[in-house]
């Protein structure tokens, strides 16, 4: 079974940047899609962005976009969020999940993918 642990987050201002790590158990990380998605008290999980298995393509939420980085090293086990320009709505715990059974569109559906983080809090204080 794959374990996934992400670590990174913590309480920041806004307008600042942090850079949240996952590193997955394993031999067969280079071969899966891997996405960060959040949760926010109270609301459902939503997905943050996507990458393939090469590392060749990302995908983000439209929130997100032109703020957050997706990247992965293979070589390491390992899948990035370098998050810049952070406001107080990314207050969330960030799960990095992998592996997604059945393909949709940008990776972006929360109930296909196989393993998931216990997840690390990111608080933005305005």
């Amino acid at each position: 079974q794959v374990q996934l642990v992400e670590s990174g987050g913590g309480l920041v201002q806004a307008g600042t940047s942090l850079r949240l790590s996952c590193v997955a158990s394993g031999d067969t990380f280079s071969t899966y899609a891997l996405g960060w998605f959040r949760q926010a008290p109270g609301k459902e999980r939503e997905f943050v962005a996507a990458i393939n298995w090469s590392g060749a393509n990302t995908y983000y939420a439209d929130s997100v976009k032109g703020r957050f980085t997706i990247s992965r090293d293979n070589a390491k086990n390992t899948v990035y969020l370098q998050m810049n320009s952070l406001k107080p709505e990314d207050t969330a715990v960030y799960h990095c999940a992998g592996r997604v059974r059945y393909y949709c569109p940008g990776y972006s559906c929360v109930n296909e993918y196989d393993y998931w983080g216990q997840g690390t809090q990111v608080t933005v204080s305005s």
